[in-house]
């Protein structure tokens, strides 16, 4: 039966509906733009110079060549930024490019690839905020259906000069309850929706407002990503990466997004920074986008049971 939850962490509200799951389907699925290869991709190795000029790299060779194993720079089309910016779209934005492998995602790196290459976006969020802007989002959009419109594996920095409103609101959330990151995982624990338990957890919120969404944190972890010592580093990495192979092991490598919820890069406000992990298998329809309200079709321990059966070795 339907029933309405509150997601204390998001400050979402979610209707549970699982017989959704269930309807028929007789629309036609969109088009899929097939993938023009390593030949024609800007992000590959050799097609450097089709980029802005690189801010970062880690790995061989000079600045704007082939020898990188993760590489940064300004994205070409930004959300924010640039000389004709107006008030509240001044900014940076800025790639981080995973891998010189174009088909090799975050789940598919090795270990010390992938500390690498989020170090490298750690190091990027942390320069970011020392140039003074006030957020940093950080994602990784994999697949078409989750926004990536470059199929080689990358993330994304957006640096905001103001503090976007749900990071507000996420911040009185945490002032008025304490760390809701601990609460929601204490919650999930309780509803036997626990997926890893060791120097980073990863589990299905009871308030899920997505099909087989994780969220990932190191317990304790201080308020901002940029500030993650080494080792919150990497278990948070290799948390994301298990998850990953569990979801493609489960629902055949989807569209995914992986976004840090982080506090703003200045102040002392109480918060606990963490990685949400989305498989892209619905669209919000015409109710969703009238009610503010999010349809969950799949039961959040449902989720979490199929999850747990798929080993992530």
């Amino acid at each position: 039966m339907p029933e309405l939850r509150g997601d204390a962490l998001t400050g979402d509200e979610v209707l549970l509906a699982p017989s959704r799951s269930t309807r028929p389907h007789t629309t036609p699925g969109p088009g899929v733009e097939a993938d023009p290869g390593p030949a024609r991709c800007p992000f590959c190795p050799g097609h450097e110079a089709e980029t802005p000029p690189e801010v970062a790299r880690v790995g061989d060779g000079e600045p704007g060549g082939p020898g990188w194993r993760a590489r940064a720079f300004p994205n070409k089309y930004p959300i924010v930024g640039g000389p004709d910016a107006g008030p509240g779209a001044t900014g940076a934005h800025e790639v981080v490019v995973l891998s010189p492998d174009h088909r090799r995602d975050l789940a598919a790196l090795s270990d010390r690839a992938a500390d690498e290459a989020l170090g490298l976006v750690r190091a990027r969020a942390r320069a970011l905020g020392d140039a003074g802007h006030a957020h940093v989002q950080v994602c990784v959009n994999q697949g078409r259906a989750a926004g990536a419109s470059i199929a080689h594996p990358h993330a994304q920095l957006v640096a905001l000069d103001v503090v976007p409103p749900a990071v507000t609101a996420a911040l009185a959330r945490f002032a008025a309850r304490a760390d809701l990151v601990a609460a929601d995982w204490a919650a999930a624990e309780a509803a036997g929706q626990t997926l890893v338990d060791g120097p980073a957890r990863a589990w299905c919120p009871v308030g899920s407002s997505s099909p087989y969404e994780v969220r990932v944190a190191a317990p304790g972890a201080g308020r901002r990503f940029a500030d993650a010592s080494d080792g919150e580093l990497g278990a948070v990495t290799r948390t994301v990466r298990d998850v990953l192979d569990r979801l493609a092991a489960l629902l055949g490598a989807p569209p995914y997004n992986v976004v840090v919820y982080d506090a703003p890069t200045t102040g002392d406000d109480p918060y606990h920074w963490w990685v949400r992990v989305v498989p892209r298998l619905e669209v919000a329809a015409g109710f969703e986008l009238g009610t503010g309200l999010a349809v969950e079709s799949v039961d959040p321990a449902r989720s979490a049971a199929a999850l747990r059966e798929r080993s992530s070795g």
